[in-house]
C-alpha cells in the first residue's frame, strides 16, 4: 500500500504543476519529493506525471487516479478529525462556496450565528456566481440554485421546492404600471442576469400545467446577481430572482412579487458535496442549520 506522504506529494504536484512547489508545501527537499513520486509510480507500475526539463503534466492514468487519491486523503483526514471531535466537540474547517447575492445579503449574518453556536469550526467562504469546481477549487461544499446537472455530486436539499420570482420596486410599478400576465413583460424594462457569458433572455412561468416562455429584452445586464437585485431596488425594472434572494425585500415592501397565480422557474436550493463520504458531521450540522433558517425566511 502506498504511504500517505507519497500520495500527498502526488496530489500537491498535480495541483501546483511543480515538484519543487509540492516539496516546499510539505517541508521536503526536492530530492525527497522526487523519490516519493517515483516510489508511488513504481508500486503502481504506471506513469502518473509526464515530466520534462520545462514542464510537468498529468498523464491520462494520472488524471483518473488523482480523484481517488483526493477522496482517500479526505476520508483519512475526516477520520482523524472525528477522533478529535470526540474530546473537543465539533471542530475543523468548513470551506463553503455560495452565490454572491445570497452570500452577502443573507448567508453572512447566518454564519455569524452558526459560528457562535460552534466556535471551534473555522469558516472559509467563496462568493461567486460561477459554480465552484468541488474537485479542483479550495472548497468542500457549495450552495447552489437550480436542478443539479452533475450526477457525480451529492445534493443535500435545503429548499427543494424553491422557485424564482418576478419582482419590482413600488416606485417602478407606480411609474410604469403593474403587469398582470408574463407576456406583458415585453413592454417593460427587464433586468437580465448573465451566467458564464450567457444572458438569461427567456423567463419561464407555469400555471395550471401550462408553461409560458417569455423572451425578454432590457437595457440592464450583469453577471452578478447582487447587482441585478440592486437595480430592482433602485427602480430600474423587473428582476427575475431566486425567492430566497429577495424574501427580505418582499417582506419589507421594498420589492413587490408579480404574477401571483403564475409559478416561476423551479430553482431547488441544495448543499452540494463531492462524495457522500465527505458529508462530515460539520456538513450535516450546517445543512440542518440552513434548512431551518431558510424555512423561517420563506414563511
Amino acid at each position: 500500500m502506498s504511504s500517505i506522504l507519497d500520495l500527498e506529494v502526488f496530489v500537491r504536484t498535480a495541483d501546483s504543476g511543480s515538484l519543487s512547489a509540492a516539496a516546499r508545501s510539505l517541508n521536503l527537499t526536492p530530492a525527497a519529493a522526487s523519490i516519493a513520486l517515483k516510489r508511488l509510480e513504481t508500486r503502481l507500475g504506471i506513469r502518473l506525471l509526464a515530466r520534462s526539463t520545462r514542464s510537468m503534466r498529468l498523464t491520462e492514468e494520472g488524471r483518473r487516479y488523482l480523484d481517488s487519491v483526493r477522496l482517500a486523503l479526505a476520508t483519512l483526514a475526516e477520520g482523524e478529525q472525528a477522533l478529535k471531535q470526540q474530546s473537543q466537540g465539533l471542530s475543523g474547517l468548513l470551506q463553503l462556496a455560495a452565490p454572491s447575492d445570497f452570500g452577502r445579503n443573507v448567508l453572512l449574518a447566518w454564519l455569524d450565528d452558526f459560528k457562535a453556536e460552534h466556535p471551534n469550526i473555522r469558516l472559509q467562504l467563496l462568493l461567486n456566481d460561477s459554480n465552484a469546481d468541488l474537485f479542483r477549487d479550495t472548497v468542500d461544499i457549495a450552495l447552489r440554485f437550480g436542478v443539479p446537472r452533475d450526477s457525480s455530486l451529492v445534493a443535500l436539499p435545503v429548499v427543494p421546492e424553491h422557485q424564482r420570482v418576478a419582482c419590482a420596486s413600488p416606485d417602478y410599478l407606480a411609474r410604469h404600471g403593474t403587469p398582470q400576465e408574463p407576456l406583458e413583460l415585453a413592454r417593460h424594462s427587464t433586468l437580465r442576469y448573465m451566467r458564464q457569458g450567457q444572458a438569461n433572455n427567456t423567463w419561464h412561468f407555469r400555471r395550471d400545467g401550462v408553461l409560458q416562455e417569455v423572451e425578454i429584452k432590457g437595457d440592464y445586464l450583469c453577471d452578478d446577481g447582487e447587482v441585478v437585485r440592486r437595480w430592482a431596488l433602485a427602480g430600474h425594472g423587473i428582476a427575475y430572482k431566486a425567492r430566497l434572494d429577495v424574501a427580505r425585500d418582499i417582506k419589507a415592501g421594498r420589492l413587490i412579487p408579480l404574477f401571483g397565480d403564475w409559478q416561476g422557474e423551479p430553482a431547488p436550493f441544495n448543499l452540494m458535496c463531492p462524495h457522500r463520504l465527505q458529508v462530515s458531521e460539520r456538513v450535516k450540522v450546517l445543512h440542518r442549520f440552513l434548512q431551518m433558517r431558510c424555512a423561517e425566511l420563506l414563511v
